[in-house]
């Protein structure tokens, strides 16, 4: 089986501020980081190297992977300062893959996806990518992907962007399958480089340089604290995960509902938490009663958004800032 490299970098913006705490993949998703989650699928499609890029609190990943021997990996990492982006990234951590065919899969989605069968469907159609796409059924929410009839990509749109073709669009889930050669166009360390912006380039030069997979396959989306929440809740429910976190402490007189805790956590007596997420190492004060909201400790400083509640940093799930998709996602 190929190699894969996961995009582990990007600034998770819209994830703040808990992305303040940890980076996107370090996060816990049912009592088991996101990056494990996806290095451990990877595995079963036959993977053995894997090779993360690592900028934004990059300690929080190392530490839940390492070298990836536990989940039966060879994982190496490609270190970038600054962040390179989606197509920056890829071409920084080329030594480390080699110059051959690989896997490429950002590090905030969880895909129920056959990358044994991507794999195949790329090396017989002659790409210098293969993207997994599904229907789209959301393009104010997504981006999409403009394919016609015989596989080819030809386009890309932005969330929102109302049609331009009669073809029905479709939604990247992160999975493709790439040659080194697609991103012989990018310089070494090229900064804030994407997919967006290259990919048209090797279809101009190539026609059906990049390719669509289409399948069925259930995706998980962890872009927004929300988009987190219910994706850990749906895991927990799914799989049976936990939903609390090492060393956590949940005094026998509080109430927590449809609430992620993450380690080291201590909730006090009374308390009432209902579809919130608190951070590492967050004392909830006793007698407080708290609803769709995000709860960290408040040092070193407060984020836009957040308030302050004793020794707490507060901001509410709903409220959670809206940026630009993070420099990973294409």
């Amino acid at each position: 089986m190929i190699p894969a490299l996961v995009l582990t970098a990007g600034l998770a913006t819209r994830l703040r501020p808990l992305s303040y705490v940890r980076a996107k993949a370090a996060m816990p998703v049912a009592g088991e980081a996101l990056i494990r989650r996806i290095l451990r699928r990877l595995r079963a499609s036959g993977v053995r190297d894997a090779v993360l890029n690592l900028h934004h609190l990059p300690h929080t990943i190392a530490h839940e992977v390492g070298d990836g021997s536990d989940l039966g990996l060879r994982v190496r990492y490609s270190w970038e300062v600054p962040v390179l982006g989606s197509a920056g990234g890829p071409r920084q951590a080329l030594p480390l893959l080699g110059d051959t065919t690989f896997l490429i899969v950002n590090g905030d989605t969880l895909a129920d996806l056959d990358a044994a069968a991507l794999v195949d469907a790329h090396r017989r159609g002659g790409a210098l990518v293969t993207m997994a796409v599904v229907p789209q059924v959301e393009p104010e929410k997504y981006g999409s992907v403009l394919v016609e009839d015989g596989g080819a990509v030809t386009g890309f749109r932005g969330r929102g962007a109302v049609a331009s073709s009669t073809r029905a669009p479709f939604h990247f889930v992160g999975v493709q399958v790439a040659e080194a050669e697609a991103f012989a166009s990018v310089p070494p360390g090229a900064v804030a480089e994407s997919l967006g912006e290259v990919y048209p380039g090797l279809m101009r030069r190539r026609p059906g340089a990049v390719r669509a997979f289409v399948t069925d396959a259930a995706f998980l989306d962890i872009g927004t604290p929300n988009d987190y929440l219910q994706s850990a809740l749906h895991v927990a429910a799914r799989d049976g995960g936990a939903l609390h976190g090492a060393r956590t402490r949940v005094d026998a007189t509080a109430h927590v509902d449809r609430s992620v805790l993450w380690d080291d956590v201590t909730v006090g007596a009374g308390v009432s938490l209902q579809g919130c997420i608190v951070a590492d190492g967050a004392r909830v004060p006793d007698g407080t009663s708290w609803t769709g909201m995000m709860l960290r400790p408040a040092e070193p400083a407060l984020a836009p958004g957040e308030r302050r509640v004793g020794d707490l940093a507060v901001a509410a799930i709903a409220n959670a800032q809206r940026a630009a998709p993070d420099a990973q996602n294409p």
